[in-house]
């Protein structure tokens, strides 16, 4: 790579000063590097179109950036530059990324690769406007350990199974993949921030956003929020493989969103866990495989940007679905949660209230909307899309895909999870489901996972009353089950279309 005077780094989906690979690049091959975040308004704008005024991840940006600006001035002041810092646009990324490269004179971007389809139509758009201003746009692996083509069959072919995926990205894997890039040392090349870009960050309310609860929910923001968390998952990750199952146990690493969001690097992440892994440790080898998942996911939309529109497998696109009013008043029932099935209905409480939703409950909702209410994936796959604070693009579209087994190595198209069996098996004492529907509460745990099976004295006795205080069920899952295996058997027997 060339040496610059100057250069800039444009942080996206990596809010974070350690070990970011666009950002080392950056301060090595640069005499001066400002830093610059963008709040989008070709992405913010459409959120509020969307009528999401409240949400919580321009609030957890907002906050990771806060700390991510400290966290940059004082990498500055260990080498004796006082003014660094990051410069934060609200605008138009296409225009206000070259506009700000020419404004400050530098003969360089850099940033880390985003995959998305919309992100890379930006990116073109940006590397067109910077080379006719005679600037060059730098872009580096940052966001998964292997990205697009490094992992391939045989063949020569991107990977649509998961276990031959895995196998071939362990043996890929060499300590290179998972060595940290060294930030601090070259920390010396952050440059002042101009006086005219000195202000703070943007508040909510100069962003068009309104306050959410974000500061009342156990999330921790930045990389500071991120290491906390990773900590204590080290401490338990040994129990992860079976505890990850069980919503109201302390399972999951809960880092999902700091992944999403780069506010902790994969390759620290994954290179803990691989040396648990060759250490025997069952949680850790489990955990290591969701990341490899991440990877995988994140390949396919690479390779296979179809998905986004349509099924991974062509022929799952001629299902007909449920449609009209009909349909859209199931899935009005399922996006409140009050479809009758209180798991079900306490995930959706989850997700509505906290924005995250625990990934077994994910699959179970899931596979409930298009495999028993017969509603279209996408809808589910937008909803969540809207709601959760992780969201992926990747991860999302690839566990709806699974969930319909419509997209890569997915569940059989006739596996279809029972909403009341996944209830008593993974929170056989309610817990999950108490704390979420307090009105059933009091419901004994015999009927509290099917309310509609409970007797008379039962649900007086909790103050139930079906239909009322909570929902008769809005489908009887084994109708809906046999309507789906009919619904699905045009991709059994194509000459049924």
């Amino acid at each position: 790579m060339n040496s610059y005077a100057k250069g800039l780094m444009w942080f996206r989906r990596d809010l974070r000063a350690e070990d970011n690979a666009a950002l080392y690049h950056a301060l090595k091959v640069c005499r001066q590097v400002w830093c610059v975040f963008v709040f989008d308004t070709d992405i913010l704008d459409d959120l509020r179109e969307r009528g999401l005024r409240a949400d919580r991840r321009v609030e957890f940006i907002r906050a990771s950036l806060m700390e991510l600006h400290e966290r940059l001035r004082a990498l500055g002041r260990e080498h004796g530059v006082d003014g660094a810092g990051l410069i934060v646009l609200h605008g138009s990324a296409l225009k206000a990324v070259p506009a700000l490269a020419q404004k400050l004179g530098v003969q360089a971007v850099f940033a880390n690769h985003d995959d998305e389809p919309a992100a890379l139509a930006r990116d073109a758009k940006v590397f067109g406007d910077l080379a006719h201003a005679g600037i060059l746009l730098h872009s580096h692996k940052d966001h998964v350990v292997f990205e697009r083509r490094e992992v391939l069959t045989q063949a020569g072919h991107a990977f649509g199974v998961f276990t031959p995926y895995k196998n071939a990205w362990l043996k890929a894997l060499t300590p290179f993949h998972l060595k940290a890039y060294p930030v601090a040392p070259h920390a010396g090349a952050l440059a002042n921030v101009p006086a005219a870009h000195a202000a703070p960050v943007p508040g909510l309310s100069d962003l068009g956003f309104e306050p959410t609860n974000l500061a009342q929910l156990a999330l921790p923001t930045g990389a500071s929020g991120a290491h906390q968390l990773f900590e204590d998952f080290v401490e338990r990750i040994d129990r992860y493989g079976e505890a990850r199952n069980f919503p109201a146990v302390k399972g999951p690493s809960y880092l999902s969103t700091h992944l999403r969001f780069g506010t902790i690097s994969i390759r620290q992440v994954a290179s803990v866990a691989y040396q648990m892994h060759l250490q025997g440790m069952v949680g850790a080898s489990t955990w290591l495989s969701e990341l490899v998942w991440r990877d995988f996911y994140h390949q396919v939309l690479a390779n296979f940007p179809h998905v986004v529109e349509k099924a991974f497998k062509p022929e799952y696109d001629a299902i007909k679905f449920e449609h009209g009013k009909h349909a859209k008043d199931l899935f009005a029932a399922w996006c409140e949660g009050r479809t009758g099935y209180p798991l079900v209905d306490a995930a959706m409480a989850q997700i509505n209230q906290t924005g995250y939703m625990h990934n077994r409950l994910r699959m179970v909702v899931a596979s409930f909307l298009v495999k028993d209410l017969g509603i279209h994936w996408q809808w589910g796959e937008r909803y969540f899309a809207d709601h959760l604070i992780d969201y992926d693009l990747a991860a999302n579209n690839g566990g709806w895909q699974w969930a319909s087994s419509s997209g890569c190595d997915a569940q059989p198209w006739f596996r279809i999870f029972n909403p009341v069996t996944q209830s008593e098996k993974f929170d056989p004492e309610a817990k999950f489901i108490r704390r979420y529907l307090p009105r059933i509460a009091a419901l004994p745990d015999a009927a509290i996972h099917a309310p509609w099976r409970a007797n008379d004295i039962e649900l007086a006795a909790a103050g139930v009353v079906l239909g009322d205080t909570y929902p008769h069920p809005v489908v009887d899952h084994a109708v809906a089950r046999e309507r789906t295996l009919l619904r699905y058997a045009v991709v059994k027997n194509p000459r049924k279309r």
